[in-house]
């Protein structure tokens, strides 16, 4: 193959087609490939290497935390019926096309964080672009860009992701400044974009996240009218670690 076809290709932006384009050649030369096999073949090179890229690029941006899978994540203290939502939650991603949410409550340690990451990572494999946030960090993302008299650009801007996933919802201040644009992003993601939020505080307590009742019923409606409310139980995985690793030291040193 010339010199001039891999230019082509260049200018084309077909990455797996300047790579594989001679060597492909010769393996369908060797085995009798029609031109429609060979190009067919690259083709197949051309589309698994940009879903490998575009994974790549997506978890980088969505900053998930690469250790945060399904498979590192300890199902010991899972029950049956979480494992089972879980399960229905990776295999058919129609929820994110839905707009529809994803609640995560519990204490802390018990595994919120990991599954939350775990879902983005299993949402960006098929396809679905997410960002996950720290509450707080968000918050002041949010209060930034309100000051700036720029807050309707600065949420408009985050809907380029199906999924936002916002983590310790409950370490927000209580504060007007901090709850106010936080209601706001909730009510603009409202059956518009789904939000995997994380949170250590039932629902009975959200009143310390929200300055007043009228607006902890107003934030709660929005969030529970589409969701997958997932309660999780037990000790804290962080202090089990502990402990086991506390009695590890321990007999070593005997």
């Amino acid at each position: 193959m010339s010199g001039s076809v891999a230019i082509l290709l260049k200018e084309l932006r077909l990455p797996a087609f300047v790579r594989l384009h001679q060597s492909m050649w010769e393996v369908a030369v060797e085995k009798g490939w029609s031109h429609t096999d060979y190009l067919a073949a690259l083709c197949e090179h051309e589309i698994s290497d940009r879903y490998q890229r575009r994974t790549q690029k997506w978890i980088r941006e969505a900053k998930l935390l690469p250790a945060k899978t399904f498979s590192a994540l300890d199902n010991s203290q899972v029950s049956k019926e979480n494992i089972a939502v879980f399960a229905k939650l990776q295999q058919d991603v129609e929820w994110a096309h839905n707009a529809d949410n994803v609640l995560l409550i519990g204490p802390s340690g018990t595994g919120k964080t990991h599954i939350a990451n775990a879902l983005g990572h299993k949402l960006i494999e098929q396809g679905v672009r997410c960002k996950l946030f720290p509450a707080i960090g968000l918050v002041q993302l949010l209060q930034q860009a309100k000051r700036d008299l720029d807050l309707m650009t600065a949420m408009t801007r985050l809907d380029k992701y199906r999924v936002i996933i916002i983590d310790d919802i409950g370490y927000v201040k209580k504060t007007d400044a901090e709850t106010h644009v936080l209601f706001e992003f909730i009510a603009h993601r409202y059956e518009s974009g789904s939000l995997i939020i994380t949170a250590n505080q039932p629902f009975s307590e959200w009143d310390n996240i929200f300055p007043d009742s009228m607006m902890t019923v107003a934030a709660i409606d929005r969030l529970i009218h589409h969701a997958s409310i997932i309660e999780l139980e037990g000790e804290s995985y962080r202090k089990k670690h502990q402990l086991k690793q506390a009695k590890g030291d321990k007999k070593d040193n005997t």
